[in-house]
């Protein structure tokens, strides 16, 4: 079992930034990599950015590219992800998953929500 917990969300202006945490615990050790996902309002989840659990290989979402970056803190078994210049069509609830190398999102967590203001 992995348990995943977000925080870092609120309430920004359109061109701001947030930062978004994801603590991971229990079977860390397995984890073979994170990943963020967002759900705005009324429409699907839909990734936004991956990185292996190494830290080496990383991977955007079109939208988000040269906007967001994700990072992790190994020692604190943390995933990152900055979020700048942030667009109206960024607001949504911001999920961390973790994959333990069935190519599948197998663990969650509860969300946190991002709301930008225009």
């Amino acid at each position: 079992q992995v348990q995943l917990v977000e925080s870092g969300g609120g309430l920004v202006q359109a061109g701001g930034s947030l930062r978004l945490s994801c603590a991971a615990s229990g079977r860390t050790f397995s984890v073979y990599r994170m990943g963020w996902f967002r759900q705005p309002p009324g429409k699907v989840r839909e990734f936004v950015a991956a990185i292996s659990w190494s830290g080496v290989n990383t991977y955007y979402a079109d939208s988000v590219k040269g906007r967001f970056t994700i990072s992790r803190d190994n020692a604190k078994n943390t995933v990152y992800l900055q979020m700048n210049s942030l667009k109206p069509e960024d607001m949504a609830v911001y999920y961390c998953a973790a994959d333990l190398g069935s190519a599948s999102w197998t663990y969650w967590g509860q969300g946190t929500q991002v709301t930008v203001s225009s």
